[in-house]
């Protein structure tokens, strides 16, 4: 049936009803897209397209949604963070697989263009950032649902926002929220010149009063970091994260490691934690999902959680929406620096943008500029 695509690709996550049958709207939307010819007289807008996984994308024309699905916005995208996620998506390796064609992205930051029935939080015109799921962003346009869509404040460019609510609300949501860092707390970060770990970095430091050890893979990473709120970084190209760690805590070890990578970056972050220590499980960038030894965390008295941020979106809307809320608060206040000047690719250059993540040559955030 239609919505058992719409289930599976949602994990089978609970959706509320009004989530679902936006998502069902979305769907016909989907397939009158696809599935019906484009004529010359219909409005149309540019979207990048994956047509079959582990191939380039392609940028092509698309028809513009004229009825809004109800809950749905229609967003002008200006601009579009990458995620690693996307990267794996269109390779056919993230937890959820889209059904072909799609347009990826799941982060973006625009302006209004129309609202469907029931929308009352936004209007034409608004400055927004958000989230779209199913992905889309990767388009001059896309459809957004209301319950994960923010406004933004006039202080922050498009270019910027793009590079918030996704990097900055895991960040957030998985510093307090699930591993509960506390103001004098020692937290490791692996990865921590990318989009996410810079995050973690800007958040663990300023908004919650953390010492913050930094690895990343090069001398230049290891400036950056230190440039985001570092206090110590760790060079995990020339030495060791474990001896590092060890030597910069007086052999007592960090209460907290906040791991992206895993492979055998998580088995030293893990053997790095100090009695009662956690360590955070926020993806598997290095692609190999690391086994958890029982008898370490026994042993230690350790705690290992999972983070999944984009979950929240469906089984708690309201912690999801805070975190993103909060972040362009606290960015907007002064309380944390925010994202530095992202790294710019325009729609066409989409490709080579992914070849620039996987080849290790970005720090923070690399944002594809729409319009």
């Amino acid at each position: 049936s239609k919505m058992a695509a719409v289930h599976r690709s949602f994990v089978s996550a609970r959706l509320p009803v009004s989530v679902l049958r936006s998502l069902q709207c979305f769907k016909q939307h989907r397939e009158e897209r696809w599935l019906k010819p484009f004529t010359a007289q219909q409005r149309g807008y540019r979207a990048a397209v994956c047509h079959k996984i582990m191939t380039p994308v392609e940028v092509r024309d698309l028809p513009s949604v004229e009825n809004i699905p109800k809950g749905m916005v229609k967003v002008a995208v200006h601009s579009t963070g990458i995620n690693y996620a996307d990267i794996l998506m269109v390779a056919g390796l993230y937890q959820e697989r889209p059904e072909l064609p799609f347009v990826p992205g799941a982060e973006l930051a625009g302006e209004v263009m129309a609202v469907g029935e029931g929308v009352t939080a936004f209007k034409e015109g608004d400055r927004v950032a958000g989230c779209p799921m199913p992905p889309g962003s990767y388009a001059e346009e896309c459809l957004v649902h209301q319950k994960t869509l923010f406004h933004l404040p006039d202080s922050l460019t498009y270019t910027t926002a793009a590079a918030v609510p996704i990097s900055y609300g895991t960040a957030l949501m998985g510093l307090t929220r699930r591993v509960h860092l506390q103001p004098g707390e020692t937290v490791l970060v692996t990865a921590a010149a990318g989009a996410l770990g810079a995050a973690v970095v800007d958040v663990a430091a300023h908004a919650l009063g953390a010492t913050v050890i930094g690895a990343a893979g090069s001398a230049e990473k290891c400036e950056f970091v230190r440039s985001r709120g570092a206090q110590h970084t760790v060079n995990y190209s020339l030495e060791s994260i474990r001896a590092k760690v060890k030597e910069l805590t007086q052999g007592r070890g960090c209460d907290v490691a906040f791991d992206a990578v895993g492979g055998k970056v998580f088995d030293e972050s893990l053997k790095c934690l100090a009695w009662e220590g956690r360590v955070l499980v926020g993806g598997f960038a290095g692609g190999d999902i690391p086994q958890i030894p029982a008898n370490i965390l026994l042993v230690k008295n350790l705690s290992a959680v999972g983070l999944y941020w984009g979950r929240y979106s469906m089984q708690n809307n309201a912690v999801f929406q805070q975190t993103v809320n909060d972040s362009l608060t606290f960015i907007q206040e002064g309380k944390i620096k925010g994202p530095p000047q992202p790294k710019t690719f325009k729609l066409e250059q989409v490709n080579e943008a992914f070849k620039f993540i996987r080849d290790r040559k970005s720090t923070g955030k690399v944002v594809l500029q729409i319009r």
